[in-house]
């Protein structure tokens, strides 16, 4: 599965490499969460286009959002047949630029996060579906989910699902929506080769979505593991005073 992921790479790099016709300008970002803007390459009137869609699908024909799961992955092997899917799959196929994600593997009794990323170190893209829910009154919500698939046996020891990466060369297909038709790009839908990516544990304040910074990135050290894993000190609570009895003010009352 992919529930956060990083964008590292200068804007002017991400633009070079998708080939998209805007030059937005935007940081860096650590520790993107899944309901957060996310950048989104996709080809409207023929032509690609960077756009910002929030990190949770609302398929088209929902009547209200908020009364519908979180769908922040779709499955490749159920993609063509999901309701949530199937349609944005032929039509609204998407990349989001990634230059590496977090995944969390439970060890020791603990949830433990890894940073991984390419070991050539290069920008990828994450093969994505979008969706454009128009509410009743006009209001318009652009949204997105990335692909995921069964990961490479490497891979597995963290996690069994992997998010779908794709490199330049595959762009263009995965892109192109012209045919609406989705069997061209079906072999694309595949977890990457072994060794392709690289790992590593970092400190659990990834946990945390307010925490954006660089050294999320980093290696975590025996000391900072030690630090997390030690027991927390349990704070007591303070007593609680009773509270006064109500003033009558002579209506009177059942409760």
């Amino acid at each position: 599965m992919c529930g956060r992921f990083v964008i590292t790479s200068p804007p002017a790099a991400i633009r070079q490499v998708f080939g998209y016709a805007e030059q937005p300008n935007f940081p860096p970002r650590h520790n993107i969460a899944p309901t957060q803007p996310i950048p989104v390459i996709i080809i409207e009137n023929g032509a690609r286009h960077f756009k910002l869609m929030r990190w949770g699908l609302v398929p088209s024909w929902v009547k209200d959002p908020r009364k519908i799961t979180l769908l922040i992955n779709a499955r490749s092997e159920t993609v063509n047949d999901k309701p949530a899917f199937k349609n944005a799959m032929r039509r609204r196929r998407c990349l989001i630029p990634a230059d590496g994600y977090y995944e969390w593997q439970v060890s020791g009794g603990r949830k433990r996060p890894y940073f991984i990323h390419r070991s050539d170190g290069n920008l990828f893209g994450l093969a994505a579906l979008a969706e454009n829910w128009m509410g009743p009154n006009g209001e318009e919500l652009e949204t997105v989910a990335i692909v995921t698939a069964a990961a490479s046996p490497d891979l597995a020891t963290l996690h069994h699902r992997v998010p779908v990466t794709l490199m330049p060369d595959d762009f263009a297909r995965w892109l192109d929506c012209s045919e609406d038709d989705a069997a061209p790009v079906m072999a694309l839908l595949k977890g990457p080769r072994e060794g392709e990516f690289s790992w590593h544990e970092v400190s659990t304040r990834v946990n945390h979505a307010d925490n954006d910074d660089p050294q999320l990135l980093l290696p975590i050290t025996d000391e900072q593991r030690a630090a997390e894993d030690a027991p927390k000190p349990v704070r007591k609570a303070a007593p609680r005073k009773a509270a006064p009895p109500p003033a009558d003010d002579g209506q009177g009352s059942l409760f």
